[in-house]
């Protein structure tokens, strides 16, 4: 048996509207903590794509999600992980572009839960990228994501700032948490 299975390993999650640097936050901040971090199984599955994305792909989308980060679960040996996203993040989509969200990640999201989330401000600029669709609508996507995570009741912080002054800000966040957290 994995020794690591018994080791409770904290998940800190990177959330956030689109264009908010998540994957730049999630890489700099395994970089400095010197832990794992799980990428955004999505922007791979969406760069794949060859017809506009179905609910069946959102369901795609939460079980690759869930692989990816058990994968690097089972493999850490820190105490914790990032994760670049969550699949919180198949809901907010769905409910956006279908009216509804699968049942298997409704069913999840109270048992696969995270430790802390870092919730990025949208007080960057906007970058254009293909699989981005909601440049005129972050505002309502950052109070979505404030309402996902409360009916969650997730432990989480909001992050602003600009270039290294959004990452020791993350940094801040995420130290208070682990400082509070034993």
């Amino acid at each position: 048996m994995n020794k690591h299975l018994h080791k409770q390993i904290k998940k800190i999650a990177i959330v956030g509207p689109e264009s908010t640097g998540k994957s730049t936050m999630a890489i700099n901040l395994a970089k400095y903590y010197q832990v794992p971090w799980v990428p955004e199984y999505s922007r791979y599955y969406c760069e794949a794509l060859t017809a506009p994305c179905t609910m069946q792909d959102e369901i795609n989308m939460f079980h690759g999600q869930l692989a990816l980060e058990q994968s690097v679960m089972v493999m850490a040996e820190t105490d914790f992980i990032i994760c670049d996203t969550t699949f919180l993040t198949v809901k907010i989509w769905s409910d956006a572009f279908f009216g509804e969200t699968p049942e298997v990640v409704l069913n999840a999201l109270p048992e696969h839960t995270y430790d802390f989330y870092v919730l990025l401000d949208i007080d960057l600029p906007w970058e254009d990228d293909p699989l981005r669709d909601f440049p005129n609508q972050r505002e309502h996507f950052m109070e979505v994501w404030h309402r996902e995570l409360k009916q969650l009741g997730a432990t989480y912080s909001v992050v602003s700032g600009l270039g290294e002054e959004r990452l020791k800000n993350a940094i801040a966040a995420i130290d208070e948490f682990l400082l509070n957290d034993n």
